[in-house]
């Protein structure tokens, strides 16, 4: 079911022929390490760049008898090679190649998902500024609360997202380690400094302390950083979600032409990206629970982490650029319908004001739980007959009789909600 998610850049990096490539890079760049610390001659290394390669099915017919993959990958390749061949994989253990290689190829599936992030980041950008100071209805508990704009919304899913970057991008430096130290990280038929030259090779960085594998906590980073990631896709696709519900429809997901809803009911217009994110997010987070169960391995290393690994890898880094890319279309042709957002806000009578008069009373001197009934009573009021706040408490005598008609008419204005819109805007976006 993967393959329904995968884009083609992301989903070429995670096939069978290309891990094997991988390793076959990894594999080639310890041998000129050797080459350069004079190990290899120059003229065997020419022939092993020159020659080195892999039939695909070979590697799988070797498999069948050895049980063992990397051995498989290395007698398909000893065959392409000849006798030159002996000086490949010379003193590693088969972790070196398979965790650096898992180094190069998150590090390369990190770099796409980074430009994911980027390209979310600039859509929120985008879509706040256009729809800055437009008021819409706050709501707690999915009750009306107090107004806000849909700019604030959607500045405040902007800084979040500029977040999970942050989290993402330390968590992808974290991955971007080789080991080439052998059999239980000790240098035992192998050199130092033939690690530091096979890495930086290969882009990677040396992990200072390796045991047979690269110790997992860097993957758990990895991957519990895109379950945060996706922890905030949901968030954002629950409220859209919401905002799609007829009754408020205050937004709507691009409906393209021919587009079915359900196959009984011909009206409908569903929020079917925001749900399918919504559900995906969840196996994002799930295999992040995996990254983390591999972290407890016996010893040394033992083989529990790799057939997990199998699966995670691919899949958690493929749904992701499926879901950053899906996202970034649902909210570049969301439909903002602004005539919805204005009558949602007066939806509740104008109860929205009561904080201010409860404050306004209490400012005059009365009490604050004497203040807070006057106002709750109001209020209610004002629910049960369906009549704007504002008209029922500029006929309250409790309230009137302290606060002046002035300052009273001065309490109803919508705009003051908004009042420092520019200095949260200013705190957001300050470094984009």
């Amino acid at each position: 079911m993967i393959e329904r998610y995968s884009r083609p850049e992301m989903a070429a990096l995670w096939t069978l022929e290309n891990k094997f490539r991988v390793w076959l890079e990894v594999e080639i760049a310890v041998c000129e390490a050797w080459q350069e610390l004079g190990v290899i001659d120059q003229a065997s290394l020419d022939v092993i760049k020159q020659k080195a390669d892999f039939d695909l099915d070979r590697i799988l017919e070797i498999e069948e008898t050895t049980r063992h993959d990397v051995i498989a990958f290395l007698t398909a390749v000893e065959e392409k090679v000849g006798p030159e061949a002996r000086f490949i994989h010379l003193g590693c253990t088969s972790s070196d190649i398979v965790d650096t290689a898992n180094g190069v190829l998150l590090a390369r599936a990190g770099d796409i998902l980074l430009k994911g992030f980027e390209r979310i980041l600039s859509v929120l950008k985008d879509m706040a500024m256009a729809h800055k100071g437009r008021m819409v209805m706050g709501r707690t508990h999915g009750i009306h609360a107090e107004p806000t704009t849909f700019g604030l919304k959607i500045a405040g899913f902007h800084a979040e997202f500029s977040r999970h970057l942050e989290r993402f991008r330390a968590a992808h430096e974290g991955v971007k380690v080789g080991k080439i130290s052998g059999a239980v990280g000790t240098y035992a038929l192998l050199d130092p400094e033939l690690e530091r030259i096979a890495c930086q090779r290969l882009g990677l960085g040396v992990d200072p302390v390796s045991t047979q594998i690269v110790q997992r906590d860097r993957h758990a980073h990895f991957f519990t950083a895109l379950a945060l990631a996706a922890g905030g896709v949901e968030r954002l696709c629950v409220e859209l979600r919401h905002l799609q519900r007829t009754e408020v429809l205050e937004v709507e997901e691009g409906f393209a032409k021919g587009q079915k809803g359900s196959s009984a009911m011909p009206h409908k217009k569903n929020p079917i990206s925001a749900e399918n994110l919504t559900g995906l997010s969840r196996l994002v987070r799930t295999n992040s629970l995996a990254s983390m169960e591999n972290m407890a391995l016996w010893h040394e290393r033992d083989i529990s982490h790799s057939s997990v690994e199998r699966v995670i890898m691919p899949d958690s880094t493929i749904l992701m650029d499926y879901i950053l890319h899906r996202l970034s279309n649902l909210l570049a042709n969301l439909r903002v319908i602004p005539e919805n957002m204005e009558r949602n806000l007066m939806g509740s009578y104008g109860l929205f004001f009561s904080q201010r008069v409860l404050t306004a009373l209490i400012e005059s001197g009365m009490a604050r739980q004497e203040a807070y009934v006057t106002v709750q009573q109001v209020a209610m009021k004002s629910w049960e007959s369906k009549t704007l706040f504002e008209e029922l408490v500029k006929q309250e005598p409790a309230i009137t009789e302290r606060i002046p008609q002035e300052t009273l008419a001065s309490l109803f204005d919508v705009g003051y909600y908004k009042r420092h819109e520019d200095l949260v805007f200013s705190r957001v976006f300050a470094q984009s």
